[in-house]
């Protein structure tokens, strides 16, 4: 997969280093605070879930990453800028694409015309061309499908289509949220499969999943959210051993 973002030059990968950076960031609804003042980092080349019940705040930190929902404190910083004064458009131009929870395809078009509206800042046809067999390449299915319309897929098809349209726009940081929500379970490996081959050819993930098992299973990093703060962090394979989390997500 050919991740570098076309609109910017090339540079050393630096495995490792602070990509993400959410200090102390706090979001609300009304009356409700929704996050508390969170602190989280994701480094290039991870894959870092986010776990907790429904409700902890997993989906209002990603919405506040690309800038759908105001800060109500705190900084977000990527590649080391404050995202803080920009719109959504930006936010994906600057490298950062979400795939939301419930696909948010468009069902009316075909699956190429989807692919081709994730490409819609491409200045490039050559890297529209070459990302787009990339993705075709992740999720063959999606090839045997270009003409079809997007509504008619299997909800595990409309999976790879979202994942897929958020690829063309060749993001740096790849935002997942609930990527197994309402797929039949044979096609959840799959979809994880993927997701590991993303992050394997380039791609940081950063990754929301009530399916804990496989959260921790196919990320390096985690973070447990409870009612809008981090109740615990560090390596996966830890927190997978950990009582408490085993107890409350893994069934004991």
């Amino acid at each position: 997969m050919r991740t570098a973002h076309p609109s910017r030059p090339e540079s050393p990968v630096r495995v490792g280093e602070p990509l993400l950076e959410l200090s102390n960031v706090a979001v609300g609804y009304g009356a409700i605070q929704a996050l508390k003042g969170i602190s989280l980092t994701v480094r290039r080349g991870e894959v870092v879930a986010m776990i907790g019940a429904n409700g902890a705040g997993k989906t209002t930190t990603l919405k506040s990453i690309v800038r759908l929902l105001p800060l109500a404190g705190g900084t977000i910083r990527f590649e080391g800028r404050d995202l803080g004064a920009l719109d959504t458009e930006s936010v994906v131009r600057a490298g950062i694409s979400l795939v939301p929870e419930g696909r948010a395809i468009f069902p009316n078009l075909t699956v190429r015309e989807n692919l081709e509206l994730g490409a819609y800042n491409h200045k490039n046809a050559k890297a529209m061309g070459e990302t787009f067999e990339d993705v075709v390449g992740l999720f063959p299915r999606l090839g045997e499908r270009m003409k079809q319309e997007a509504g008619t897929l299997s909800g595990g098809e409309q999976q790879m289509l979202a994942i897929g349209r958020a690829m063309m726009a060749r993001p740096t940081l790849l935002l997942l949220d609930e990527p197994s929500l309402g797929i039949a379970p044979k096609l959840v490996r799959d979809i994880f499969d993927a997701i590991a081959r993303i992050a394997s050819e380039g791609t940081t993930v950063l990754l929301v999943e009530q399916n804990t098992r496989l959260a921790l299973q196919y990320s390096s990093q985690a973070y447990v959210l409870r009612t809008g703060e981090i109740a615990k962090s560090g390596p996966s394979r830890e927190l997978a051993a950990d009582d408490e989390i085993r107890a409350l997500y893994l069934g004991g």
